[in-house]
């Protein structure tokens, strides 16, 4: 019996892409070995892998003169790895508005020390909010302005790039380019990727199991690198390789395209962003009305569609919240130790039953405690 996750990552993958997986596990459409098995440099497994970047490129509609690599060591390694391609003897800015992009800032600043610049910050109201645009000190000559499109532990998101300021924008048309770590919210809803230089997201939130790294870089950003790092930290020889510098995660890109694929049954990114709407707005709705016992510390502008901290009145009542909900089949909703309370990620493979589910609780939860 499967039970609702609300596991912030790995996170809870579609039922239908898993029942595929359990039956193509041991012979794929019949070829006589599973995926996992097959060479990746062999004829089926190119053909996969063709086809996983073009449903990659319907589903966000990227356009051509951008690269989509598979990589591993997650958003974590591309803290470092973006500076080491794209820094090229100049500084970069970046945008604080929570943990994640925090280890980004600290990671570049550990190789390139001042040449990471933190243009803004918002930990001054301890991340509850977007970076104040009237406090950014951006740099008009930046090679590339980073942000976090969607901090995974503290659930605040950006939905639209005029909430980062017109100062922003300036930048992005004076030809800096915006990097985005969207490993929480990649594939939400629909957004236009010619906005940015560069996308990257770890898969095991809202792309499919742990072990993949995805990046869609402008292809007149390869080439950059220092040649004083490893091959297989060059975007340029990993895009020249197909992604297939070394070997790689063959197993976790199948299950990603699996994922694309239901994706588009669902109706591409517009269908998906309407449920994942309706999800949000349903537990908002039940931390906003339950009168103080539930509270949400986040700007309403930048509430996170995809992971929703909150807390409860009154502490003492957390690990009673936590051993009940586990008993009612709902899974993972401990906070992070970093924010405390409680956290429900509902990234785009939890239906709306699974929420509802967890209001139900809440609900009878607080009748019960209140």
């Amino acid at each position: 019996m499967r039970l609702w996750n609300f596991s912030a990552g790995p996170a809870t993958i579609p039922l239908a892409v898993l029942e595929q997986v359990r039956d193509e596990l041991p012979d794929w459409h019949g070829v006589g070995c599973g995926v996992m098995e097959m060479s990746h440099r062999g004829k089926i497994y190119t053909g996969i892998y063709e086809k996983i970047v073009a449903d990659l490129r319907q589903l966000m509609d990227i356009p051509e003169d951008y690269a989509i690599l598979f990589l591993q060591g997650g958003a974590t390694l591309q803290f470092s790895q973006i500076p080491m391609n794209l820094l090229d003897g100049g500084s970069a800015d970046y945008l604080t508005t929570g943990a994640w992009s925090e280890k980004a800032v600290k990671a570049g600043q550990r190789l390139y020390g001042d040449a990471i610049r933190e243009a803004g910050t918002s930990a001054d109201a301890s991340f509850t909010r977007l970076v104040d645009p009237a406090a950014m000190t951006l740099n008009p000559k930046a090679k590339y302005l980073h942000f976090c499109s969607n901090e995974t532990i503290g659930g605040v998101e950006v939905f639209d790039l005029k909430q980062l300021g017109g100062a922003v924008q300036n930048s992005v048309a004076n030809n800096v380019p915006l990097i985005a770590d969207m490993s929480s919210n990649i594939l939400s809803r629909p957004m236009n990727v010619r906005d940015y230089g560069m996308i990257y997201a770890g898969a095991q939130k809202n792309i499919g199991p742990a072990g993949v790294t995805l990046v869609i870089i402008r292809k007149d950003l390869l080439g950059k690198a220092s040649k004083a790092i490893p091959a297989l930290l060059d975007y340029a020889e990993e895009e020249k390789n197909t992604s297939m510098l070394n070997t790689p995660p063959t197993f976790a890109i199948y299950m990603a395209g699996l994922v694309f694929e239901w994706l588009l049954k669902q109706g591409g990114l517009p269908a998906i962003a309407k449920q994942n709407q309706a999800k949000a707005e349903l537990l908002y709705k039940a931390i906003d009305g339950s009168g103080g016992f539930y509270a949400n510390p986040i700007a309403l502008d930048c509430r996170s569609w995809m992971n929703v901290p909150f807390t409860l009145k009154d502490k003492a009542l957390d690990s009673v919240f936590l051993e009940e909900s586990e008993k009612a089949g709902l899974l993972a909703l401990k906070g992070h130790k970093l924010v405390g309370g409680m956290r429900a990620s509902i990234y785009n493979a939890m239906p709306i039953e699974g929420v509802q589910a967890l209001v139900g609780f809440m609900n009878d939860f607080m009748r019960r405690h209140g």
